[in-house]
C-alpha cells in the first residue's frame, strides 16, 4: 500500500468519518482561508489513482467513497514502518517500546497475556 501525504492523509479522514463526499462539500470542512476547489479535487483525483478512493458519477460531477477502510490503512502503515525501520522484527518494534520505557513492564504481561488468549482460541 503506498503512503499517503499529510494532505491526503487529512482528507481521507473526513472520508472515514463522513462517508461518500462531493469535492465542494469538502470545503465545509475547512476554517479560513479555505483551500481552493481546484487544489482538493487535484488531490483527491490522486488519491483516487492510489487506489483509495472510487467515484459515482452524478450528472457531471463525481461523489467519491473509500475503497480503503482506516483500518486497513492503519495495519499496511504499521507493516511498513515495521518493515522499513525494523527489519520485519515485531520483537524489535517491542524491544524498542521497552528500552525507550514508552511501554511499561505491566503493559507488556498485559500485551503477553491478550497475545496467548488470542493463540488459544
Amino acid at each position: 500500500m503506498r503512503g499517503l501525504t499529510s494532505k491526503e492523509e487529512e482528507i481521507m479522514g473526513f472520508f472515514w468519518k463522513k462517508g461518500p463526499l462531493f469535492v465542494k462539500d469538502m470545503l465545509a470542512f475547512y476554517d479560513e482561508p479555505k483551500p481552493h476547489f481546484n487544489t482538493l479535487s487535484t488531490i483527491v483525483r490522486g488519491l483516487e489513482e492510489k487506489g483509495f478512493l472510487l467515484h459515482n458519477v452524478f450528472g457531471n460531477t463525481y461523489q467519491y467513497y473509500v475503497a480503503v477502510s482506516e483500518e486497513e490503512f492503519r495495519k499496511g502503515t504499521l507493516k511498513n514502518v515495521i518493515s522499513k525501520y525494523f527489519g520485519n522484527s515485531y520483537l524489535s518494534v517491542v524491544s524498542s517500546l521497552v528500552k525507550e520505557e514508552d511501554i511499561s513492564l505491566d503493559d507488556l504481561k498485559q500485551l503477553i497475556t491478550e497475545v496467548e488468549k488470542a493463540h488459544k482460541k
